[in-house]
């Protein structure tokens, strides 16, 4: 396979590579220097034409997005998702420490595109670092002119503010973000109206990833057909992924959409293969909300459709968690059961209840005091939540369920194992002292 060269990490590991003069000596500010000499429509159809999907999660084209504001908007607001609690993902996190520049061009030319004056980038909340090195960027670009009052000699002026969440996995919904930008709770919005007619401040919104906006200022400088001829067409251009767990060099790697799970694990520029002679038993491939592959599923392309054909709901993220062969996949179970449990916003009745009792369930078989009619409960319960079945406002319980059902479907055999020779009796006795 031929080398991948870098585009969104290309300035890490250069040293003061967050600094302005660098960011600018390696090319940085030339992408929006063009951008404003263009339209914004025909900023738009170069988005467009590149068809670059979000990178947040739920891979909706960015060109589209921007098409759905309202034509008669007198004020147009930007929001950049840099609220990443997706475990175990950390490649906007990256992307802010190495080169925050990089992502302030992005968002300039996306607000001047869809003519937001006004841009908050709102982090996570647990961001402390990051959030110095971005806003000492911020202040720099300020300084220079970039930001501010007719930037760069155009007629163009933006304003951009830092806001940090508070620590909410469920602020990643773009409608709780608002809320939450608001300085309300983080509860997402019942939609419709979308945050493109009605969003913060009940103005027309766009809210795009950390990641989505970081690949624009390259867009504009190579042009779409450039972007479009890395990786396949439904997946274009370059993309983070992360893997962690007992691989030799766990990390954040940069290539295109065609890379397999297998090639992320084993290849020697990035996963490097598995540490102390362990084996692969599972991998959450896009992060925990996607679902979980068994180790006959390695084969799966790390891009937007091919997931789906795994019984997965999506790429999400992209970050990969490993499961060695010698975990319990009671522990996984419990784990992923407690995080979505813990995270439930609790607005929907549904989602509530049931990622609680998948708690309880999933603690109960972890703790030998499991039925084999748990198993059962648990994917009824899993079927009965979300925005797909339309019971829920935000995605969240999808997200939650995907992880246990697949779990279920795909280590049952094991998990009926571990129940079946638990002590007898137990069950019954754990659920009497414990109720």
């Amino acid at each position: 396979m031929a080398a991948f060269e870098p585009v969104l990490l290309r300035n890490r590991g250069v040293e003061g590579s967050t600094t302005l003069k660098v960011y600018e000596s390696r090319g940085g500010y030339q992408a929006v220097r063009k951008a404003l000499k263009q339209t914004p429509d025909e900023i738009v159809a170069e988005v467009k034409k590149a068809n670059l999907r979000g990178r947040g999660g739920a891979g909706f084209p960015a060109g589209v997005k921007w098409g759905f504001l309202p034509k008669d908007r007198k004020k147009t607001l930007l929001c950049v998702n840099g609220d990443e609690s997706e475990p175990p993902t950390f490649c906007n996190r990256v992307l802010m420490e190495h080169d925050p520049h990089q992502l302030i061009e992005g968002t300039i030319i996306a607000a001047y595109a869809v003519q937001a004056q006004t841009v908050y980038i709102y982090l996570r909340g647990e961001f402390h670092e990051q959030f110095h090195i971005v806003q000492k960027a911020v202040d720099q670009a300020y300084a220079a002119g970039y930001l501010g009052k007719k930037i760069f000699g155009s007629d163009f002026s933006i304003e951009m503010y830092l806001h940090r969440g508070a620590g909410a996995y469920v602020c990643g919904e773009e409608t709780g973000l608002i809320e939450s930008l608001e300085g309300k709770r983080g509860w997402p919005r019942i939609k419709p109206p979308f945050p493109a007619i009605e969003g913060a401040f009940r103005l027309p919104t766009v809210v795009n990833n950390v990641e989505t906006l970081s690949c624009v200022p390259h867009i504009i400088e190579r042009g779409a057909d450039w972007f479009t001829g890395i990786g396949p067409a439904h997946s274009a251009g370059p993309k983070l992924f992360c893997i962690s767990g007992p691989v030799k060099r766990p990390g954040c790697y940069e290539g295109a959409m065609d890379i397999t799970v297998r090639e992320l694990i084993e290849r020697e520029d990035m996963g490097g293969g598995m540490i102390d002679g362990k084996h692969v038993k599972a991998v959450f491939p896009g992060g925990c909300s996607m679902g979980i592959l068994s180790a006959d599923e390695l084969d799966m392309k790390l891009d937007f459709d091919d997931p789906r054909n795994f019984g997965l709901l999506g790429l999400g993220t992209a970050a990969a968690v490993v499961i060695p062969h010698d975990m319990d996949m009671r522990v996984v179970l419990r784990n992923m059961a407690r995080f979505y449990g813990t995270e439930s916003c609790g607005q929907c009745t549904q989602c509530r209840e049931g990622t609680a009792w998948m708690h309880k369930i999933a603690t109960r078989i972890a703790a030998d005091a499991g039925r084999p009619e748990d198993l059962d409960v648990l994917l009824e319960t899993a079927r009965n939540m979300g925005m797909m079945p339309g019971l829920s406002i935000c995605g969240l319980p999808d997200g939650a369920t995907f992880p246990i059902e697949t779990t279920v479907k795909k280590f049952r055999s094991e998990l009926e194992e571990y129940i079946l020779a638990q002590p007898k009796g137990r069950a019954e006795y754990l659920l009497r002292v414990l109720n």
